[in-house]
């Protein structure tokens, strides 16, 4: 699979550029939640079945599944910030789809137009990646990573709010009108990244990647209507292993497939996205069992007697917490690295939910519990997008921070239907309602403890932070002198020169491509506005330098890396020639 590379951001960021894109993503995560607060009341409000109004948050999770890997690797070969911008637009008029109706079909229609902005997440870090310093990429893309729980958490009490005293359809257009500040703050301060992969888009694999998710998420998700054990269940889980066995056989025949699987083979790949999957689970048992602790009637005797709002107040914290971990997130990063945060992140959640089995007696006890459980999940989902992007070249970020997301989707996917499952068959019936008991929180919490201990194992597989294979280096936060050190060690290890057209000026976004001896691209970048460039070689050896530019005749020179500083000018008027480094 061929791709474009650079080891620099093409171009500097401006400081609005993290909040906007963290604003993006929370209101992406928004979309998770607005309908939390009213769930129970779907079916009365949209005239259907209790089975039937389930289709609207299931729309939502499986566009939102199918949509993330594929908005990512569109990122990757057409534009980061475009699709960004796609994935809000298509949320915004899903959104406005959703207020103006109150009939299942068209509601389903909106909702899935709704799922398809979770492809903002991964597109908004590979963004990240392209323009930001090191010095600054740490923390923002935690930040970015942690906007998933964020916005989840912090739509709780808002939603609540709105659903408690206006209409419920005004929940559609508050969300309609923050999509639209999102993308008007994209347009104006968050430029476009010059990385691209080259290739085409794999219509096929993402069809049969689409399919396999479906028929693997739609039972997942409907398991406990259906019956786990019924025909139709199983038939579904049985031809999705089918479809994404053989989708996976055809996507490793393709030079340029949807998803690299040898890639995602990698350990530090691999076991992160396993990890992924715990980390999911454990984040959404919270947020399924604390609001109907609390909003339960203290007749029962362990109900705390609380109202929506108030419940949504109460577990916010857990949102806010995630977000303040961040800036903590850089520097336990900087010093151990993202592996270390992850096992530190899981082991707090360990520590909470381990707490949270004797703190469910008051209100307050439950604000502690979604403390130190944001603490914990929010250093876990930061470390995530760093142990991707040290693994992966940076053409493949979206798609693969894509394909992590959806990772964390069919976790908290995984949650919903066990934890759904766990309540039902511990509540007590109570006048024809289904009340959930104490047993069945604390069973809930002990999952997700399980799900934590899971995770920790998984981290400990994951291999120590080095240099990979080829020239994209782990990326992690750090001071401003290392990022300075580690800049000058890159140059040293591979070529530096500068782009000059006829009239020996510098050439800007001319495109510098190393090959080596075998014909096989090794690396490639896009010169800066001074017309200069930075090419890592992933060993010594004889290389071709090809360089091309709008408006300028294309140039190829053989080089030669011995381990030392390598400056090469490539100048666009002259044939090519044979340097040493």
């Amino acid at each position: 699979m061929t791709h474009t590379t650079t080891d620099q951001p093409a171009r500097r960021a401006g400081g609005a550029v993290v909040p906007v894109l963290a604003f993006a993503g929370i209101v992406v995560a928004v979309m998770q939640t607005l309908l939390v607060p009213v769930i129970k009341d779907l079916p009365q409000l949209l005239h259907t079945a209790p089975s039937n109004a389930t289709w609207v948050l299931t729309s939502t999770l499986l566009s939102g599944a199918v949509a993330t890997p594929i908005m990512g690797r569109l990122g990757d070969l057409y534009g980061k910030r475009r699709m960004l911008i796609l994935s809000l637009g298509v949320m915004v008029v899903g959104a406005l789809v959703s207020a103006l109706t109150s009939q299942l079909l068209t509601m389903i229609v909106g909702r899935t137009l709704q799922g398809f902005a979770m492809g903002a997440i991964p597109l908004g870090i590979g963004l990240m990646r392209d323009m930001l310093p090191r010095e600054r990429l740490g923390s923002a893309m935690a930040l970015m990573s942690s906007s998933i729980g964020v916005g989840g958490g912090l739509a709780l009490p808002a939603a609540a709010l709105v659903a408690q005293h206006t209409n419920w359809h005004a929940l559609f257009y508050g969300a309609a009108g923050l999509g639209a500040l999102a993308i008007v703050l994209t347009l104006l301060v968050v430029p476009e990244s010059p990385m691209r992969a080259e290739g085409s888009f794999d219509l096929l694999g993402a069809l049969g990647l689409s399919t396999g998710l479906v028929l693997l998420l739609l039972p997942i998700t409907k398991g406990s209507d259906w019956g786990w054990s019924s025909g139709t269940t199983l038939g579904l889980f049985a031809a999705s292993v089918v479809v994404l066995v053989l989708w996976g056989l055809f996507e490793l025949r393709l030079k340029a497939p949807l998803v690299d699987l040898r890639t995602t083979a990698r350990p530090a790949v691999l076991f992160t996205n396993l990890a992924s999957i715990m980390v999911g689970v454990a984040f959404y048992v919270v947020s399924l069992v604390l609001p109907q602790l609390l909003q339960l009637p203290k007749a029962t005797g362990y109900g705390l007697g609380q109202s929506m709002v108030v419940a949504g107040l109460c577990v916010a914290p857990l949102g806010l917490t995630m977000m303040f971990t961040a800036p903590v997130y850089a520097r336990l990063s900087a010093k151990y690295g993202p592996k270390v945060t992850l096992i530190i992140g899981l082991l707090i959640i360990a520590i909470g939910y381990g707490g949270g089995l004797g703190l469910m007696h008051a209100a307050w006890q439950t604000i502690v519990t979604s403390v130190i459980l944001g603490a914990g999940i929010g250093l876990a989902y930061s470390s995530l997008p760093a142990l991707i992007v040290g693994a992966v070249p940076a053409s493949e970020t979206g798609a693969a921070n894509g394909l992590n997301t959806l990772m964390r989707s069919i976790g908290t996917s995984v949650s919903s239907a066990v934890i759904g499952m766990v309540l039902a068959n511990t509540a007590n019936n109570v006048g024809g309602l289904a009340i959930p008991t104490m047993h069945g929180f604390r069973v809930s919490f002990l999952i997700a403890t399980a799900a934590v201990a899971a995770g920790l194992l998984l981290a400990l597989f994951l291999p120590k932070a080095g240099r990979p294979a080829q020239q994209h280096t782990q990326l992690r936060a750090s001071s401003e002198e290392d990022a300075v050190l580690e800049r000058a060690e890159e140059v040293l290890r591979g070529f530096r020169g500068r782009v000059l057209g006829a009239d020996g000026a510098p050439v800007a976004r001319a495109k510098v491509t190393l090959i080596d001896r075998r014909g096989r691209q090794a690396g490639a970048t896009v010169s800066d506005e001074d017309g200069g460039y930075v090419l890592a070689v992933p060993a010594q050896g004889a290389y071709v330098l090809a360089a091309r530019a709008a408006g300028h005749g294309p140039l190829a020179s053989s080089a030669t890396h011995s381990g030392e500083s390598g400056a090469v000018e490539l100048d666009l008027s002259l044939p090519g020639e044979i340097v040493s480094a």
